[in-house]
């Protein structure tokens, strides 16, 4: 347990949690919306704060993260808890554990000092912040992140972006990449499937770009629900406006948690959703998490040669001096060595 960030006492005893997009007001006893941060006699803590519930080794393409050192693993950790209700999260197991199960949290004692150690026997580049949104456990990853700057070793959150502006300005010192999912581009979307709303999540993706984050972007595109192509011409059109080079990952659909009635998601779908953000300006768009999608390799937007050869999660980098092409000398967007990661 650990006295959170971002909050404010006001009146009747109530605190204000400033952390994510929800702005919770939080009386005496009571929890947030993500249920592990908790109202303790006007102080407001973290429940899950070094309380692991998962740590593992991952390719970095896991994540995705497409354009951050290929090739490498990530040590990626979670706690149980999030400030989302997303009807079809794939890991609702853990990201719902507190709210389907009388608000307990469980987990095993670990500290930042253990999870950098445990990254660097492992040999990763970096530490990914993952599985759940990772915004909840925010204290504990700071720390972490904090530490893992000081043995050269990256940071990456895998968020749904709703963060305030207060706490992304605080992170992103700390913090080499973030991949962010944009669920969608309707309010209705967010509110009827996650529980949440649309425009702090697009506020997120433009600040921790103007604040030199690299930033990847995930569409789960689900069939009948946010795969029209005026919705996917909306969404690439938001990312070309941010910036042409951010990668966009759009990725398949499988039935999950409480949404079982939708089909996944074919392999037609990405392919035409590829094409869209090709034809809106983006440099570089990735289907993904469908067989015979394909579309995954990346390549130079300048002369065209192939940079990385990928399938699954495994890759080959064949085109790339540094971070430019091999063939024309054009600067590739992306962190690509070690010694670009940053510095706190």
């Amino acid at each position: 347990m650990r006295e959170a960030l971002f909050y404010q006492r006001i009146e009747d005893g109530q605190v204000a949690c400033s952390l994510c997009g929800h702005r919770c007001q939080v009386g005496p006893g009571r929890r947030g919306r993500c249920e592990v941060r908790e109202n303790q006699g006007g102080r407001l803590v973290s429940l899950v704060y070094g309380q692991l519930v998962a740590r593992n080794v991952d390719p970095i393409e896991k994540k995705p993260m497409f354009h951050f050192l290929p090739g490498s693993r990530s040590y990626s950790v979670a706690t149980v808890g999030c400030n989302f209700r997303c009807r079809h999260c794939q890991n609702h197991r853990i990201a719902q554990y507190p709210h389907t199960h009388g608000g307990a949290i469980p987990g095993t004692t670990t500290t930042p000092g253990e999870v950098v150690a445990e990254a660097r026997r492992a040999g990763c580049a970096s530490i990914s912040y993952t599985y759940v949104e990772p915004t909840i456990f925010f204290e504990f990853a700071c720390d972490c992140a904090r530490l893992a700057k000081t043995r050269n070793i990256g940071n990456i959150f895998v968020s749904n972006g709703y963060m305030t502006a207060e706490a992304i300005r605080s992170l992103a010192p700390m913090l080499d990449g973030v991949n962010i999912d944009l669920k969608a581009f309707t309010d209705e979307f967010y509110r009827e499937i996650c529980g949440a709303r649309l425009t702090p999540v697009l506020e997120s993706i433009r600040l921790f770009h103007q604040l030199g984050v690299l930033v990847e972007v995930t569409t789960l595109i689900i069939p009948g629900l946010n795969d029209s192509e005026e919705e996917l011409r909306a969404i690439a059109r938001f990312l070309r406006s941010t910036s042409v080079d951010i990668p966009w990952h759009v990725t398949g659909f499988y039935p999950a948690s409480v949404m079982l009635d939708r089909s996944p998601t074919p392999a037609a779908t990405l392919n035409r959703a590829r094409a869209i953000g090709i034809e809106e300006g983006l440099r570089f768009v990735y289907p993904g998490n469908v067989a015979g999608a394909g579309g995954e390799d990346t390549h130079c937007p300048a002369c065209g040669l192939t940079l990385i050869r990928r399938q699954g999660f495994s890759c080959q980098v064949t085109g790339m001096e540094g971070s430019c092409c091999s063939g024309c000398g054009a600067s590739i967007f992306g962190v690509w060595e070690e010694s670009a990661l940053s510095t706190v």
